[in-house]
């Protein structure tokens, strides 16, 4: 395999695509990271969000939070040298190959996104360990078989040996009628046993009554755009059916192998998102 350190092809182009006055999620989730990558109409969308959900700046960082426990976990507990991180967003602190790699500087990352602003600021996120690698895929988690295919891919990581598939706060990007659990399950079928699956997923299972309520009249009125489905307990479960969940099962990511003790943690309702990983066996 080679060890790619440069994006790819198509990363000159990344600039050409970006289109500031449409709101994207990505550049949304930044702002409500704290981060200075987005436009005045991502923090405008952002903000009505907040005005009604006033608990989705917290879920960003809780869920953040959960993706570097997660990967720490699993470079250091499970030996997991191999990842595939989609829908992994613009660069922030603690990206999966910097968590990885800091465990063991051998580790191999290979992010994809389909966001344009993510393709402009490849370089800064292709910054591997001499060890290790690190590569970019413009690509989406609808097209899997896409992903599958890219030569990238196969020159970053070595399909024959377990890889952990990341997929956080991207699934509930698709509706239903993208069929999310088998664009998942298409994925996880060409990795090999002992691979792992580390995801994440909105939902208002924890989050009162009233607020949603609000949050669909809101989108209902056409004030809020929708452009995620919050799913229940169970339909997020589903995602890991014939797989061995990790301690401590599926829960809202604050519960998830916290690092801080549990009067210190947000309320439920402010992090309504569930997190698990698990096992192929």
């Amino acid at each position: 395999m080679t060890a790619p350190s440069t994006p790819d092809a198509h990363a000159g182009r990344g600039a050409d695509r970006i289109d500031t006055t449409v709101v994207h999620p990505a550049r949304r989730y930044n702002y409500w990271l704290g981060g200075k990558d987005n436009f005045a109409v991502d923090r405008e969308s952002g903000d009505r969000i907040a005005a009604v959900y006033p608990g989705i700046r917290t879920l960003a960082r809780e869920n953040r939070a959960f993706l570097g426990r997660a990967v720490r976990f699993l470079a250091e507990e499970t030996g997991i040298r191999q990842f595939l991180d989609i829908g992994t967003g613009i660069p922030s602190a603690d990206n999966t190959h910097e968590v990885a790699q800091s465990v063991a500087p051998e580790s191999r990352v290979v992010y994809v996104d389909n966001d344009p602003m993510v393709l402009v600021h490849a370089r800064a996120l292709l910054t591997s360990a001499p060890d290790g690698a690190t590569a970019y895929l413009d690509a989406d988690l609808r097209e899997p078989e896409r992903i599958l295919a890219d030569p990238q891919l196969h020159a970053t990581l070595d399909l024959t040996r377990p890889v952990a598939l990341v997929l956080v706060a991207v699934a509930h990007f698709l509706t239903d009628e993208d069929r999310p659990h088998e664009k998942v399950a298409t994925l996880l079928d060409a990795l090999p046993s002992g691979s792992w699956l580390v995801l994440t997923h909105f939902t208002t299972d924890h989050i009162p009554p009233a607020i949603v309520e609000r949050m669909y009249a809101e989108f209902a009125s056409g004030r809020m755009k929708q452009d995620t489905v919050p799913r229940t307990g169970p339909e997020f479960a589903r995602f890991f059916t014939g797989l061995e969940l990790a301690d401590p099962g599926i829960v809202p990511v604050t519960e998830w192998r916290p690092q801080v003790p549990a009067d210190q943690r947000p309320a439920l309702a402010e992090a309504s998102i569930y997190g698990a990983v698990a096992r192929k066996p």
